[in-house]
């Protein structure tokens, strides 16, 4: 047993480092259009969030070393996306509120949680388990962060601006955790990667249901024709759609 946790949590890291990465696309696209368009920053401050506290809970744990490394590269990409969210604001709206996100959670939340059990709780045991409580709950929030996209998804009938590759690899990342947590009986791993598999199969079926489909023309008053995931038709912004390429 110990050898198939042991391979399940390497997969585990391996798919994190996925679910890291897979942004790049999104903010190659939004790069080359000098815009974050329509792109939410809510996935990638909460994410960031998430990643400080894992780190923070690896570095306190005693053997966490794994969580530590890995979530050490998340926070460095996270870091690096929000950046260039807060450089390429599509305008000053949603500068403000990506700066807000960050000053509210990123620095206030993660600072509060750090001064609190650094300084306020005695006892190794007791300061892992209060972290460990805080990584559970904001995990949840993490993975479902991309459904904020989902109304406009539904709205347009479009996936555009629903980053494909964002919810497959959180879907998988859940799923192998959780299996990993029940195999290890770790209710405080398996619960929020159950409920991140849930909601990432969610955003999966809501993109199959609408990947195909193309915003209507509301200027011309004519249907925009249905076109493949691999088409090479530019899209409503003149350009093809980097982040729904496969």
């Amino acid at each position: 047993m110990d050898t198939v946790l042991f391979i399940i949590g390497i997969i585990g890291n391996i798919i994190s480092v996925l679910v890291f990465v897979s942004p790049i696309t999104t903010f190659w696209r939004i790069v080359k259009s000098k815009s974050t368009e329509e792109f939410e920053p809510a996935p990638y401050v909460l994410t960031l969030l998430n990643t400080l506290l894992w780190l923070y809970y690896g570095v306190t744990k005693p053997d966490g070393l794994l969580v530590a490394t890995v979530n050490g590269f998340g926070a460095v990409m996270q870091t690096i996306y929000v950046v260039l969210f807060l450089v390429y604001a599509a305008d000053h709206a949603t500068r403000v509120k990506t700066a807000k996100l960050v000053a509210v959670l990123d620095i206030g939340f993660f600072g509060i949680v750090f001064t609190a059990t650094t300084f306020a709780i005695d006892g190794l045991d007791m300061k892992i388990m209060i972290i460990g409580l805080i990584c559970a709950c904001l995990s949840v929030f993490m993975y479902g962060s991309p459904l904020t996209a989902v109304r406009a998804v539904i709205a347009t009938r479009s996936v555009e601006y629903m980053p494909f590759f964002l919810s497959f690899f959180l879907f998988l990342n859940g799923a192998v955790w959780a299996t990993y947590a029940l195999l290890d009986r770790d209710i405080f791993l398996g619960v929020p990667n159950g409920i991140g598999c849930l909601l990432g199969g969610i955003q999966l079926v809501i993109y199959a249901i609408y990947m195909n489909s193309r915003v209507v023309d509301s200027q011309s008053g004519d249907e925009a024709a249905s076109t493949s995931l691999l088409s090479s038709v530019p899209s409503r912004h003149g350009q093809n759609d980097i982040s729904n390429n496969v």
